[in-house]
């Protein structure tokens, strides 16, 4: 039976011929021999034709990439798909045009490109192994540029943790074969034992699984300023789930070496050791960190945190009611007042966490107030994206709720004044938990999980909550319990309505003003759009709306006129 290259040759498909000019060596950048190659393998196939034929063009690459003439064909056959994001068994088959089994040959020259990080390998499971092309290849290959690997050498300590953390977010986005992933970190480590962190890691004489764990509970404190640390923060760096939950259940028992050698301890939470959440122990800080400033870095990577200096300061307007408990809130928050009274009740032994609900219609403000008492007291905000944290997979919604609270408590304890952790329209999270029977669905239960874990998140508080939502009739009453202040923004009242034109609108005569409140209960959010169609009016216009001009924009914002032609019955 005639191999691929005959088949081509019968068929009259003869391979490309390129000219002695074409081919001069000062002419040809590494794409351009990329492509010749390619050329010649999609016309022969890879066979010793292919190699008689397309000889000076592999041999002058294959130079180049200091890899044999064959990783160099598999290489480029490999790069014409490096806008693919993973490349499996059945697709280098087919990429190479041969059987699983002869398939089975090339994995030696495919692990040769991958320890020259030409390829990457990537965790696929039960699926078998599956290969990218990194993008700086791709990039050092379009740039023509040397792509002699990057040795990660003679690293400073700042240089070493960066690198470090690029490692665990590739192999926690599941671009790294867990062997990738070990090479990985031992290269590291060994190409830089001039570093205290390096030798003292070495000094201990751990098994590399042990190695690798105290490496990630490491970068995490240094990366992070993660010292709550729980098993779903660690878990990605185990081949199997089965070996991961035997890991965890020494952790939970304490009886995991890294405990019990004290590089590692479980966290505290008002006196009580928390099982479920661990840290580096001092000894670990102090032995293994002392070179590096921990707390400029913490300065630096306040990760997720809406800085305070950041917010731009505006004048709200409110309610008397809504104004007193506003400005109760404030004067708590402040700082001063607020580490007095967590003192006394967790001396008093109650919980000292303040959790806080801010409900009513869409535009009246609340998202804003929150915004505003934490310039005004000085903290910064962690908004919570709820919609990020919801996945369709049973358990993983269930874990990115519980890194939002460890994430929240590491930013407590990185920061001198506690930030506030805002949940924006958290409808969809403090709705009644729901009732199961024989036929309710995963996802259900799922949702059930999930509020049950911030229920106890809200009685562990040590921090500040502020959660927002539009809709608390449909509340479960435990939540409802766990909020120590409620606030309840109605729409402004006539005077109210009255200040926010005319804050918004300066040059607004009294008596417009007094008029667009009188015909249009508008809550501020709604004043606040009319406000910006006038700038933009002017600016197209050149010249000031007039008074029936703005009356005409609210008629335009409200989307239920005032007598809508009732249809259905009337009771």
């Amino acid at each position: 039976m005639p191999d691929f290259a005959e088949m081509e040759l019968a068929k009259g498909q003869m391979p490309l011929e390129y000219s002695a000019e074409e081919m001069a060596p000062e002419r040809l950048s590494m794409l351009d021999l990329m492509e010749k190659i390619i050329d010649y393998t999609e016309a022969i196939g890879i066979s010793d034709l292919l190699f008689q034929k397309a000889f000076p063009v592999v041999n002058l690459a294959a130079e180049r990439l200091n890899v044999t003439p064959m990783q160099m064909v598999l290489f480029a056959m490999l790069f014409s798909r490096f806008n693919a994001s993973a490349l499996d068994e059945e697709d280098l088959a087919n990429l190479f045009r041969c059987t699983p089994i002869k398939l089975l040959r090339y994995m030696n020259d495919l692990e040769t490109l991958q320890k020259k990080r030409l390829i990457i390998p990537l965790r696929r499971g039960r699926e078998g192994k599956a290969y990218r092309i990194p993008a700086d290849v791709v990039n050092a290959i379009r740039r023509d540029e040397d792509l002699a690997a990057e040795v990660k050498k003679d690293l400073t300590i700042d240089e070493f943790f960066s690198d470090l953390e690029d490692i665990f977010d590739a192999q926690n986005d599941g671009d790294l074969s867990q062997e990738g992933f070990n090479n990985e970190l031992k290269t590291i480590v060994d190409n830089n034992m001039h570093l205290l962190f390096c030798g003292k890691l070495a000094s201990y004489k751990l098994c590399d699984e042990d190695a690798r764990l105290l490496l990630c509970f490491c970068h995490l404190y240094v990366n992070n300023c993660d010292d709550n640390i729980g098993f779903h923060d660690f878990e990605f760096i185990f081949d199997k789930k089965s070996h991961a939950r035997a890991i965890s259940r020494q952790f939970r028992e304490g009886d995991h070496t890294l405990i019990c050698a004290k590089f590692i301890e479980n966290t505290n939470c008002d006196g009580y050791v928390n099982r479920e959440a661990f840290k580096l122990s001092d000894f670990s800080k102090n032995e293994m960190l002392a070179e590096i400033d921990l707390k400029e870095r913490q300065v630096k990577r306040r990760k997720g945190l809406l800085l305070w200096e950041s917010i731009t300061e505006k004048k709200l307007f409110f309610n008397e009611k809504e104004n007193r408990e506003i400005a109760r809130l404030v004067s708590l928050l402040k700082e001063e007042n607020f580490k007095n009274i967590q003192e006394k009740l967790s001396g008093n032994g109650m919980r000292k966490g303040f959790a806080c609900l801010f409900s009513g219609s869409p535009g009246t403000g609340k998202t804003e107030t929150v915004y505003q008492i934490a310039r005004e007291t000085h903290r910064s905000i962690m908004v919570v994206d709820i919609s990020s944290i919801k996945d369709m997979y049973v358990g993983e919604t269930e874990k990115h709720m519980k890194a939002v609270f460890d994430n929240y408590r590491t930013a407590v304890s990185a920061s001198d004044i506690a930030p506030i952790l805002l949940f924006n329209e958290a409808d969809a999270i403090i709705g009644k938990r729901m009732e199961f029977g024989a036929s309710s669905h995963a996802v259900d239960r799922m949702e059930n999980t999930m509020q049950n874990i911030i229920l106890q998140e809200l009685e562990n508080l040590s921090g500040i909550l502020i959660a927002t939502t539009n809709l608390t009739r449909n509340m479960d009453k435990a939540f409802e319990r766990r909020f120590l202040y409620k606030i309840e923004f109605e729409k402004p009242g006539l005077e109210v309505r009255q200040s926010i034109w005319q804050s918004l609108m300066p040059d607004l005569a009294e008596n417009e003003a007094k008029e667009l409140s009188s015909r249009f209960d508008f809550s501020g959010g709604q004043i606040e759009n009319i406000s910006r169609k006038r700038t933009v009016d002017m600016i197209l216009d050149d010249a000031a709306p007039s008074l029936d001009d703005l009356i005409a924009s609210c008629k335009e914002e409200v989307l239920v006129k005032e007598n809508p032609n009732v249809i259905g019955f009337i009771a």
